[in-house]
């Protein structure tokens, strides 16, 4: 039986209420680290440093920098994107734990969310006769997942239209680049915050199996990286937000991993249990149950209390059995 059947939910209703919860848990931790080191204004400097890196050019003002991002563009109530504009381009990054084919999608999607921001109060000028110009989009996905992926990958749009196309008339880009330590670089050593980035990530997975306790692992690998000059100013100022943030952007990609596991699954009553199951260890199953359970008794302050906090989590299986 698969967690969400053996709990007596649907598969749709399932989905939904894995999504729910986890936005609950995660609102505290609505920024992943990602975008606080890149999205806010006081670190403008790193994310022109970033724009720079992976366009080759060398703004130096970071003033010149507007940075746009959609405020409401969640996913399990957490965000994973800065955008910003800087002279004639407009450029979205979104970084990636996991593999998605969908991102021109996606992408396009937010663009259009961004060009409607850009007009704001100003969108007569598209009645006129004259071409009205926009800035050149430019769309990065930043991939620090533990999934082998290539150093650069384009994603293109045509690539999910139902018939094939290879007009090249209406396409879209999504240009995947691996940001993991041994990837890319000359990238990463163009962007020192960026590479800091990836160290700590990088730390963190090897931790986290190595030693089989993600929030340890959290902990080990942020004090690692104090002691040797990896993002240590910033850790020393936020080492407790830090961690609660890695936390819960785990959990989020703990859950899109279940999702998308039923996903391949839907349609299919008999497999859906055995795809979901497969691969997931003892202990994901144990907790993603736990989420379930607790959403059930209404102990949606018990699911945030646990993405924090490993021994009040031991308590809970106790509690019910798991």
């Amino acid at each position: 039986m698969s967690i969400i059947s053996d709990l007596g939910f649907s598969y749709v209703e399932g989905k939904e209420r894995m999504e729910r919860i986890m936005a609950t848990a995660n609102r505290l931790y609505k920024d992943r680290l990602f975008c606080k080191l890149f999205g806010d204004p006081e670190h403008k400097d790193s994310l022109l440093s970033l724009f720079n890196a992976l366009n080759g050019t060398s703004y130096d003002n970071p003033d010149d920098l507007e940075i746009n991002t959609l405020e409401d563009s969640l996913w399990l109530g957490m965000k994973n994107d800065v955008s910003c504009i800087i002279e004639e381009y407009m450029t979205l990054f979104e970084q990636q734990a996991s593999v998605n084919k969908n991102m021109p999608t996606r992408g396009l999607m937010y663009f259009s969310k961004l060009l409607e921001n850009y007009f704001q109060g100003d969108s007569a000028r598209l009645y006129s006769r004259n071409v009205v110009k926009i800035p050149a989009p430019k769309y990065f996905v930043l991939y620090n997942g533990i999934e082998e992926v290539p150093d650069v990958e384009k994603l293109r749009l045509s690539d999910a239209f139902m018939i094939e196309d290879k007009s090249g008339d209406f396409e879209w880009t999504a240009t995947v680049i691996n940001i993991n330590p041994g990837h890319n670089e000359k990238i990463l050593e163009a962007c020192k915050m960026l590479k800091d980035y990836s160290l700590l990530v990088a730390k963190i997975n090897e931790l986290r199996y190595d030693k089989g306790n993600l929030e340890n692992a959290v902990k080990t690998a942020v004090e690692y990286c104090i002691e040797n000059d990896v993002l240590s100013e910033y850790l020393s100022k936020h080492k407790a937000e830090v961690i609660g943030m890695i936390l819960a952007d785990y959990d989020a990609e703990a859950v899109k991993q279940v999702i998308a596991d039923e996903s391949r699954e839907e349609g299919r009553a008999e497999g859906l249990a055995e795809g979901l199951a497969e691969g997931r260890s003892e202990t994901e199953q144990r907790y993603e149950k736990l989420i379930m359970l607790l959403d059930r008794d209404g102990r949606l302050q018990d699911v945030v209390k646990i993405t924090k906090s490993a021994d009040y989590k031991e308590q809970l299986f106790k509690e019910y059995g798991l």
